[in-house]
């Protein structure tokens, strides 16, 4: 073996081969894949091998439409042929509600460049003849889906990269992971020692146990798998689609004139809870006939045939599956070096995370929005393996659930309360989970004692309330007190901290100690990898803030920019501090209540911050809001938070004061154009294509992204986020739905809402520059319906922003 590597990768399944592959493709030469039995012995050789392109997010639907566009090309390429087999694939719906799910997944297809096409039973039967139209009512049909053999892609993968110079060593185990100062420096194999940069860990089921030893938090549990490999059956041929009846939680597909038969139990089983044992390498588990039987009895309502066909196997097999049921990427963030790519969907996404984790190695960027996939979507706790193992089986358990929007994690509840818990749900709050933290949807109390003025249609009436609308309004007319302790906080200290953070931000923070200024962090191409606030408390410290689910990534890259000098510090003071948010008109009359500071305009301003007293406690106040109205983040001490929440409360009845949560938020924000990051913002847009463009501070100096702004403004933008007016108020987008100009699709829904007070619905599209002019008259296609809508000027609510500088 080699003893100097540019990279490692630990790991030969599917995931390491492709890592192998795109690396060498990339230029790489000096790769080395290193796996401790034979290629494929992990969960690869034992997979189903589907491809199914369509995904919650467009990146991962874009990389799997890259992996058919490789399997389709690898056997010509490297001379192994994977078995693609391009027979396109059908999903059922048995019940009106996943008929409408269908018709948004032919529409969010469109979105992706997907294409996707509606049957009608008995299309659908035509395509697979087998199969009972037993209660359908409709199909959804992907004509380049498909099925590959696993070992065979794996195998293609890994001749594709030892052609181009990988070094491929099976029977090699790692026995050490070096690292030094906060980077890996290479492995320790039994067969000696790798320095390398970098280290890839594609260890699928061992990913977990393998991240563990050099404190990665890598939150990915076996779960048993089975499915059926059944004797011939007559009317069965190569070439027929794979299907999909989530109603019946079954997948089944043509194999060898029989069925491959499988799907997701409502009570799957967790394996090696006590570890992995050493020796499990090509072995299946015990056929676990009991369990499985649910499954094929609905098998058996779809195709009836199975009543009689001969059984060839029941394989059971264990696959790693994360804490969410997505996929795990990227560095991790307190080991410069140390790269992971794990967890579901497998065999589908292969190629396009193997591609993807290259560009993310050679160049340093992913080049895609990853955030449903970044390992820094993590936060510590789910280093704790009950409730990471928690999540992980109702994850699995949920896989052909239909899922309604807002839906909230049922396991793992009640990890992360705020010191004002007790008053939120004493008030009747309906608790949602962000980041741990229980957090209130709405409150009880708000519920309105006749008919809601208003009330959405179709997907967007489930797990809606008519308490959000009376939040709403009371924000907007008189006040709203919040509960926003989970959102992440950090410090940011030293000699060099000014320096560090005008390098990182985009707008200009070399402000004087109390001014809060609103902010985006970007990449080298000017995408917005990170959008918050940093106030200056004293010359050499600053405090930052960011969403409640961003402060692993955010942290992460701030952490990876310091200076090697010690000059800057960093630290996560989220538990240090409580935030009780309040706002609306009735705001200063309130606070000015509970504190012998001034809090008028002239003594303090918008966008600023300083200590007040509140109630007794010690309070850093800053004026800022993210819902459109006067108002203040008053940040507390967690042992004095409920004493301030109290005095706020009782000096608020007598103007309107109400409990408001996170759903009225949104709805705030949104008549406000306040973007959103993860949604609205991403790392593939440009803080000028956004309208984030008054943040940008070109003549401050050198900022990263910089130059990639100044060249986009000077050659113009191509794309606006654009705020679209739906004509019908009750219809609303969610998110992800198609903008039609005429007969085309020119862009997709990034988020959208009810705007109570304007009466409006509202939904954000990115939009060609040639259609965002205020007046466009467009379409959005709501549940599988064109809606007629037109771009409006922005924002909805308070155009001058006289609200909040009240």
């Amino acid at each position: 073996m080699k003893t100097e590597a540019q990279a490692v990768i630990i790991g030969g399944g599917v995931y390491g081969c492709s890592v192998a592959y795109h690396l060498t493709a990339l230029g790489w030469r000096d790769v080395v894949l290193v796996e401790k039995g034979r290629l494929t012995g992990g969960a690869t050789f034992h997979a189903a091998g589907l491809v199914g392109q369509l995904r919650g997010t467009p990146s991962l639907t874009r990389m799997i439409m890259y992996s058919v566009d490789l399997y389709r090309r690898l056997a010509a390429e490297t001379g192994q042929d994977p078995d693609w087999r391009e027979t396109g694939s059908l999903r059922l719906a048995a019940t009106p509600d996943r008929l409408v799910e269908l018709r948004r997944h032919v529409a969010t297809a469109r979105t992706y460049g997907l294409e996707m096409h509606l049957l009608s039973p008995r299309e659908a039967v035509d395509l697979f003849p087998v199969m009972s139209d037993r209660d359908l009512l409709g199909a959804a049909y992907v004509p380049t889906d498909g099925s590959v053999d696993p070992t065979g892609v794996t195998l293609a993968l890994a001749r594709g990269a030892r052609a181009r110079g990988a070094e491929i060593c099976e029977g090699v185990e790692v026995r050490e992971i070096l690292t030094k100062r906060g980077r890996v420096r290479g492995v320790v194999t039994s067969h000696g020692t790798i320095r390398a940069e970098v280290v890839v860990n594609t260890a699928g089921i061992w990913g977990r146990e393998l991240a563990a030893r050099v404190g990665v938090v890598l939150p990915i549990y076996p779960i048993e798998h089975q499915y059926l490999l059944t004797g011939p059956i007559d009317g069965l041929r190569r070439g027929l689609p794979v299907v999909r009846d989530p109603d019946l939680l079954i997948y089944f597909r043509e194999e060898a004139r029989g069925l491959c038969l499988g799907g997701y139990e409502r009570h799957p089983l967790p394996w090696g809870v006590d570890g992995i044992p050493p020796d499990f390498h090509h072995r299946l588990l015990p056929p676990n006939w009991e369990q499985f039987e649910p499954l094929a009895r609905n098998g058996a309502r779809r195709i009836p045939a199975l009543e009689t066909a001969g059984v060839r196997e029941l394989v059971n097999g264990p696959d790693g599956i994360t804490a969410d049921g997505e996929l795990i990427l990227g560095e991790a963030p307190q080991l410069r070096g140390f790269f992971v790519a794990c967890g579901t969907p497998g065999i589908a996404s292969a190629g396009g995370v193997g591609r993807l984790l290259a560009q993310w190695i050679v160049e340093g960027d992913p080049g895609l929005d990853v955030w449903r996939m970044d390992i820094r979507r993590f936060q510590a706790h789910y280093g704790d393996p009950a409730y990471a193992r928690g999540r992980a089986l109702e994850a699995y358990s949920k896989n052909y659930v239909l899922r309604y929007p807002f839906e909230e994690w049922e396991s793992g509840r009640g990890l992360k309360r705020s010191a004002v818990y007790p008053r939120l749900a004493g008030l009747g709050a309906v608790f949602g989970e962000k980041a741990g933290w229980e957090r209130p949807n709405w409150f009880a109390v708000n519920l309105p004692d006749g008919p809601p003025t208003w009330a959405p249609r179709g997907w967007a009436r489930h797990n809606w309330s008519p308490a959000i609308g009376v939040e709403h309004r009371a924000v907007r007319e008189a006040a709203g007190l919040c509960d926003f302790t989970s959102f992440a906080k950090f410090e940011v200290v030293g000699p060099g901290a000014v320096g560090l953070l005008q390098w990182l931000c985009d707008n200009d923070v070399d402000r004087p100690p109390g001014t809060v200024v609103y902010t985006q962090m970007l990449n080298a191409r000017g995408g917005i990898e990170c959008d918050l606030t940093v106030t200056r408390v004293a010359a050499d410290r600053f405090f930052v803030v960011t969403g409640s689910a961003f402060g692993v990534h955010d942290l992460a890259w701030i952490t990876r920019h310091l200076p090697e000098d010690g000059s800057v510090a960093v630290r996560d003071v989220t538990g240090e501090w409580a935030c009780v948010g309040l706002w609306g008109p009735r705001a200063r009359e309130i606070l000015q209540q509970v504190t012998e500071a001034d809090v008028s305009h002239g003594a303090f301003p918008y966008m600023t911050a300083r200590w007040v007293r509140v109630g007794g406690a010690e309070v850093w106040a800053q004026r800022v809001t993210y819902v459109g109205e006067l108002g203040w983040e008053l940040y507390v001490r967690p042992v004095q938070a409920l004493g301030v929440w109290d005095a706020l409360w009782e000096a608020g009845r007598a103007w309107g004061l109400r409990p408001v949560g996170y759903r009225a938020v949104d709805s705030l924000r949104l008549e406000k154009g306040y973007r959103y990051w993860s949604v609205d913002i991403t790392p593939e847009y440009t803080p000028y294509e956004s309208g984030q463009g008054f943040c940008v501070k070109l003549d401050k100096g050198a900022f990263q992204g910089r130059e990639a702004l100044v060249a986009q403004k000077a050659e113009g933008v191509r794309r606006r986020l654009c705020c679209l007016v739906v004509a019908e108020p009750q219809a609303v987008a969610l998110g992800n739905e198609p903008v039609w100009a005429g007969d085309r699709v020119v862009g997709r829904v990034t988020s959208g809402g009810y705007g109570y007070t304007v009466g409006e619905s509202l939904a954000y599209a990115y939009l060609p520059v040639a259609l965002a002019r205020v007046g466009t008259a467009l379409a959005v296609e709501i549940d599988g319906v064109r809606v007629a809508a037109v771009v409006a000027r922005e924002p909805r609510y308070d155009p001058g922003h006289t609200r909040v500088r009240a």
